[in-house]
């Protein structure tokens, strides 16, 4: 953290660290890839607690037992075909 506040990956690097490696234009590509899907997936996210912020907290009476969300995503895993890693 700087003294005037966390840098957020909005703001552009400094134009000289002397203590960074340059990196080529493929790994840049694939970094940058990689910090899209990530805030993609932060993204997704967001809705969650923005709308109990909003809201406030919905029912128990409201939502689906984790215990039964539980289940059907292993019966969704289980009918799935083998994949090898």
């Amino acid at each position: 953290m700087t003294p005037t506040g966390p840098r957020t990956s909005q703001q552009p690097a400094p134009a000289s660290v002397p203590d960074r490696q340059p990196l080529d234009e493929h790994v840049t590509a694939s970094v940058r890839a990689y910090a899209a899907d990530q805030r993609a997936k932060a993204d997704d996210l967001v809705p969650g607690p923005e709308d109990i912020a909003a809201d406030g907290c919905p029912s128990p009476e409201s939502g689906v037992r984790w215990e039964d969300a539980r289940d059907a995503h292993l019966e969704r895993f289980a009918g799935e075909q083998p994949r090898v890693a």
